[in-house]
């Protein structure tokens, strides 16, 4: 085979999951022919997730956007025509001036992780919106909670280096299904296994990863904090604490004692709904185990008292010095050593003197039907949406299907694929995938910077998301001589090159490589060192007075506790070959994961009349989903389990679980509530089923 037709390029993946593997894509011809992970880079160890391998299918799918579309029949309807992109791009620019003439805070970015790259994410375009002085997005829908929580106990988004779990001896695996959602952890905590390490799951689903622990502490959606006081209690009263690390390394200690000291376990038993005897016996073997660490995840966050719940959990690695080993600690994110210089790719001096709004997107259903006001603002007049899907995946749905759905709302998307989302345009932008474009990543799961090449040329008509603001702010200079064009000349590789320059990440080394390690400390806070105010790990911090909440780690109930006329609390993780929403639309994946359910537990669904397979209906105030039975003994008594996140379109009634979910926010970071939701669920008759 000729060489010179016949190559591998490196790539790095870029969804929302802590592992950011490096890829190795075979191009053949032109054509990717594969796609693998890298045998080289240490974390990724040649393994790919089920969804990724698929990624030249996704890239290939018959469905893909391949030139830019113009609306031509009602929002929502998916009508469309083919146009130019030099149509397209005229014509956005115009609409854009126009509103930003008289009001740039009408004009909205709605963004997110449908790519975590620092190039396509977050530079060309916060340039772009920042040059308009359009709102700002206050970008919380998956995990600002738990960050910020961290934030206010570490001083950061910081914790142990994932590796050094094979060496741990007890692993919590607190609120993830990690086999499905942190694959190269998984492989790291069966390798702690297989050298005698004690696995305990802590999750209200029995999921595939609870399968495979020693232990799983079934508990009930969103008293997590609970559990993590009553755990702190027995640690007190059974002195199995490090004295000096407290004394050295912490602060508010008397303060959170006697909080924890009010939890004892026959309380935390209650409110979780766990049996008495299996938290003493799992604070008994944290308290007496070395080395011993917590893998937390962004599940258990998204609850009324999200943040209070991080904040617990993450108070207790200090308390038995499991800070001293390097196998011991916790680890949520590991994002805050990433070395990027954000402010150079996203230069927020565009702005000005201009203090912008900033809007919620986990409140985007409210924000887009907010008629504005003199306090509030200008009513959003355009929404330009790129790496995410909010129809799909934001909360309450319904209301956000009706805000897209506004006619006098001028709406852009950048899709592969004729998302919920794209279906509302007024013009779909054809952006390219992972495959076609350059990129540089960090990662919240690991501690390796990642380069992505393009391996194959653009498919159709298809830009990258920085070519296509590039695009659009020469259109705006042509319209507006003011316009800081010069701002948006650096290419996709120029601007990866500039978002480490001056850092220790070497760019030649990423380009031989396609990853370069970041140097972290092999046990971070073995001697104290935290990046807060005081350099310890805060377990009372006054700041959070300010956000009306108590100052130490507290248990606060859901929003939405069940009640008679809703006895079901429900949670939405994602199903496992789905990644949010991203790969829904994948032929094979879709064939695994066969069709929207809903898990039940036995007694749940025999005192409702329903078998497993059963068309049903579930429903609260804000909505009716319309799914499938699953009694497969994952779901506890009291909690269903509807697997996401599919696109409406693809549900029997146009629905999605998140026409179940509300939009209120948790204690901490503004985030949204997906796990804190009461419904009611009824088998749907055969005579009345959708067809």
């Amino acid at each position: 085979m000729n060489a010179a037709l016949h190559r591998t390029v490196l790539g790095a993946c870029p969804h929302d999951c802590p592992d950011t593997c490096s890829l190795v894509t075979t191009v053949v011809d032109g054509i990717a022919t594969r796609v693998q992970g890298n045998p080289d880079h240490p974390m990724t160890g040649g393994v790919l997730c089920t969804k990724v391998s698929k990624y030249a299918e996704r890239t290939y799918h018959p469905e893909r956007v391949l030139t830019p579309l113009r609306r031509s029949g009602p929002k929502g309807s998916g009508q469309f025509t083919p146009v130019s992109w030099d149509e397209a791009l005229r014509d956005i620019a115009q609409r854009l001036h126009s509103i930003a003439q008289q009001q740039p805070e009408a004009i909205l970015p709605y963004s997110y992780a449908g790519t975590m790259g620092m190039v396509q994410g977050e530079s060309m375009d916060r340039r772009f919106f920042h040059q308009l002085g359009a709102s700002l997005l206050d970008r919380t829908i998956c995990a600002s909670a738990g960050s910020e929580a961290l934030a206010a106990t570490y001083g950061g988004k910081l914790g142990m280096r994932v590796e050094f779990f094979a060496e741990s001896r007890l692993i919590l695996i607190w609120g993830s299904n990690s086999i499905s959602s942190n694959l190269h952890f998984w492989r790291l905590a069966q390798e702690a296994k297989r050298n005698g390490a004690r696995l305990v799951c802590i999750d209200p689903r029995k999921s595939e990863t609870a399968d495979k622990c020693h232990e799983h502490l079934q508990l009930l959606p969103g008293t997590d904090a609970a559990l993590a006081l009553a755990l702190m209690h027995e640690l007190i009263v059974h002195n199995w604490l490090d004295h000096d690390y407290i004394a050295q390394h912490t602060l508010g200690w008397e303060a959170l004692k006697a909080r924890a000291l009010q939890w004892p376990p026959e309380r935390a038993a209650q409110v979780c709904g766990l049996p008495v005897e299996q938290i003493i016996q799992l604070a008994r073997d944290y308290g007496t185990t070395q080395a011993a660490a917590i893998r937390l995840n962004y599940g258990m966050q998204r609850v009324r008292g999200g943040g209070n719940a991080v904040r617990a959990i993450a108070c207790l690695p200090a308390l038995v010095g499991a800070w001293r080993q390097r196998a011991g600690g916790l680890l949520l994110s590991s994002s805050g050593v990433s070395p990027f210089n954000r402010a150079a790719l996203q230069m927020p001096q565009l702005l000005g003197t201009r203090r912008p709004r900033l809007l919620n997107m986990s409140t985007i259903g409210d924000v887009l039907l907010h008629p504005g006001d003199a306090q509030w603002g200008p009513q959003v007049q355009a929404v330009v949406v790129y790496n995410s899907n909010p129809v799909a995946v934001a909360p309450e749905s319904a209301k956000v299907a009706a805000g897209f759905a506004r006619e006098d709302l001028f709406t852009v998307v950048l899709e592969h694929f004729m998302t919920d989302t794209a279906d509302h345009a007024d013009y779909v932008l054809p952006a390219t995938t992972q495959l076609e474009h350059w990129d540089i990543h960090g990662s919240y799961g690991h501690t390796d910077v990642l380069l992505n090449r393009p391996a194959i040329a653009p498919q159709g008509q298809a830009r990258s998301n920085a070519q296509i603001f590039r695009d659009l702010a020469a259109q705006m200079a042509l319209l507006q001589p003011a316009y800081a064009a010069a701002h948006f000349q650096a290419t996709d590789e120029e601007l990866c090159r500039s978002s480490v320059a001056n850092t220790a990440i070497d760019f030649d080394a990423l380009l031989h490589h396609g990853f370069a390690h970041i140097p972290v400390k092999e046990a971070p806070f073995a001697h104290g060192g935290f990046a807060t105010p005081s350099g310890k790990c805060e377990f009372d911090n006054p700041q959070l007075a300010r956000l009306g909440i108590s100052t130490l780690p507290d248990y606060l109930p859901n929003y939405e506790p069940p009640t008679a006329k809703f006895p079901l609390a429900m949670i939405s993780p994602p199903a496992r070959n789905f990644l949010n929403s991203t790969f829904a639309n994948v032929a094979s994946l879709q064939r695994m994961e066969q069709r929207p359910l809903l898990e039940l537990h036995p007694d749940d669904a025999a005192a409702r009349g329903i078998a497993d397979g059963d068309v049903l209906r579930v429903f609260n105030d804000r909505g009716m989903h319309v799914c499938h039975a699953a009694v497969n003994g994952r779901a506890r008594p009291g909690v269903v389990v509807g697997l996401g996140i599919w696109w409406r379109k693809h549900g029997a009634n146009g629905t999605n679980v998140n026409e179940l979910t509300h939009q209120q926010l948790t204690d901490i970071g503004r985030a949204p509530c997906f796990y804190d939701c009461a419904v009611q669920v009824e088998r749907i008759t055969p005579a009345t089923a959708p067809a």
